[in-house]
């Protein structure tokens, strides 16, 4: 079988951050990471359900909602994957500069966190996915287009 691009990626170079992760046709693949692989530290299940709930939400709500197409979180818990159509690297930075911005602050009642929305409504850290956002805030503040390229060697 052939090796998938994402495990052609040198994990012990990547830092917190956001990366051209692949792009087809008029897909583009982001990788947002927000942890250092293998470095110990990682997404909590709770935290990145919540941050699941509060991005892709904020990402089907903004003004490039007719770009998205998928925001995740990697079944490493390193990170989220945000798939868009059509969208400028300049504006997916902004895009999700503006849902870490949005979920950094977030407060109230998480989106769809009900029993008949969700499928575990019980798992969530609202405290803790805030935090990982915030983070991210500041890791991606004054992120250009040239940033994007994940460091190989």
């Amino acid at each position: 079988m052939e090796r998938i691009a994402s495990f052609c990626v040198n994990h012990d170079l990547l830092t917190p951050g956001m990366y051209t992760s692949r792009v087809d046709g008029d897909i583009t693949t982001y990788d947002v990471r927000m942890f250092t692989p293998n470095a110990g530290e990682y997404l909590a299940p709770a935290a990145a359900h919540t941050l699941e709930h509060l991005l892709a939400t904020k990402a089907r709500n903004s003004a490039a909602k007719e770009h998205v197409i998928y925001v995740g979180p990697m079944g490493c818990l390193t990170g989220f994957y945000f798939l868009v159509r059509d969208l400028s690297p300049e504006d997916s930075i902004a895009l999700v500069q503006e849902c870490m911005d949005f979920a950094a602050s977030f407060a109230g009642e998480i989106p769809g966190a009900s029993r008949v929305e969700c499928g575990n409504y019980l798992m969530n850290d609202l405290v803790a996915a805030k935090k990982v956002a915030a983070c991210m805030c500041r890791v991606l503040d004054g992120w250009k287009p040239e940033q994007l390229i994940y460091k190989n060697s």
